[in-house]
């Protein structure tokens, strides 16, 4: 990333943040370049950055943020079971192309062009993105976490279009959490409440922090937990603490940090970064065992920071069917692949038709199990 100005490549990722903030922080130059900077990707990671930039008589008009992938770790849209197959075949899965903000499961824009050269600039990428990994004989290239009109276009130009699932929070113009509970059936009310209550009722003081409110200290707090949980979730933990010293020094307007403290001490906290209408969660972790307060953390405190603030909506990140009781809902996700190999290919395309099939039938019978009042009838079959 640092081969490419800043100024250039925001152009192409957020050229809104000309009047704002961006849409999300995460494909700007300053949030990749972190990454790179810090070791969290590059030698020795399996994330080594390649970005791809299209030129038209001098000038960049597309970019996408490409790696060359020699695993499947940090993707959170998975196809382990892709590789295990075509290698138990014969064939050779890695190394991959991988478009992708790392260890990042938030939908966003990975086609960056100039505004009015959104067509061109797409067709140019996937084009050249493709014939990379034909040239250099690599089995696939993977879009993941591309918007549903970006799935769409790519689908048109012959990838392949995989559907997953996460649960988002929409904010439908609560004036408080208050009006949000409002919105839900009674016994569904009276257990976010009481799952509050216990949060709140440890002794501990709560503080969501942004901007010049972040201090160092807060920082290495947070280490500590984002290790604990990394050790425990994925074995090694993806980010450096290098990470978060960058996170620091170019970043802090675009973090709501939420921590809760015992006297002095910080115990547990969640990392959360601001876009332009969404709050997006990503790392949580505590120091002990303090009941609920995991919830209140991630999920209560984001749905009042948002409600707070206008945002639109709160995405929880990946997995977590336990959200759906706080009022998070399923949603799809979209990704574009392709493979080298014919006959791996329609095997692949076999897949993903019965696999959009199963997510389509999960998501319906996932929001029926929401806690929100759906009529008369039911509303009072629920209470």
């Amino acid at each position: 990333m640092h081969a490419i100005p800043a100024q250039l490549w925001d152009a192409l990722a957020c050229p809104e943040a000309a009047t704002g903030r961006p849409a999300d922080p995460f494909t700007t130059h300053r949030f990749l370049s972190a990454l790179e900077r810090s070791g969290s990707t590059g030698r020795g990671t399996g994330w080594q950055a390649r970005p791809l930039t299209v030129t038209r008589q001098g000038q960049i008009i597309a970019a996408m943020p490409l790696y060359v992938k020699s695993h499947s770790q940090g993707e959170y849209i998975f196809d382990h079971g892709w590789a295990e197959a075509y290698e138990r075949a014969g064939g050779r899965y890695y190394p991959k192309l991988q478009v992708a903000v790392p260890f990042t499961p938030v939908t966003g824009r990975r086609f960056l062009t100039l505004p009015g050269d959104e067509a061109q600039g797409r067709a140019a990428l996937i084009d050249g993105a493709t014939r990379i990994a034909e040239q250099n004989g690599l089995s696939s290239l993977h879009i993941t976490f591309c918007t549903e009109a970006e799935a769409e276009a790519g689908r048109a130009q012959g990838l392949m279009h995989r559907v997953s699932q996460q649960f988002h929070w929409q904010n439908d113009g609560y004036a408080s959490y208050e009006d949000f509970l409002g919105t839900m059936a009674s016994r569904k009310r009276k257990a976010l409440r009481k799952e509050r209550e216990t949060a709140n009722s440890h002794g501990l003081t709560i503080r969501a922090l942004t901007g010049t409110e972040i201090e160092p200290a807060h920082w290495q707090a947070f280490w500590a937990f984002y290790q604990d949980t990394g050790n425990r979730k994925w074995g090694t933990p993806y980010l450096t603490r290098g990470f978060f010293n960058a996170l620091h020094d170019t970043m802090r307007d675009d973090v709501l940090l939420v921590l809760a403290f015992d006297g002095a001490q910080a115990v547990a906290g969640a990392l959360n970064f601001i876009g332009r209408d969404c709050l997006y969660g990503r790392y949580w972790g505590c120091l002990a065992d303090y009941p609920c307060l995991h919830f209140e953390l991630c999920y209560h405190r984001a749905i009042d920071y948002a409600i707070a603030h206008g945002l639109a909506r709160v995405e929880a990140g990946a997995q977590g069917e336990h959200k759906l009781a706080r009022g998070y809902l399923p949603v799809e996700t979209h990704s574009l692949h392709w493979i080298a190999d014919p006959g791996f290919a329609r095997a692949v395309a076999q897949y993903l038709a019965a696999e959009r099939a199963a997510v389509d039938e999960e998501i319906e019978v996932l929001t029926g199990y929401g806690p929100f009042r759906r009529g008369p009838l039911q509303s009072a079959q629920q209470d």
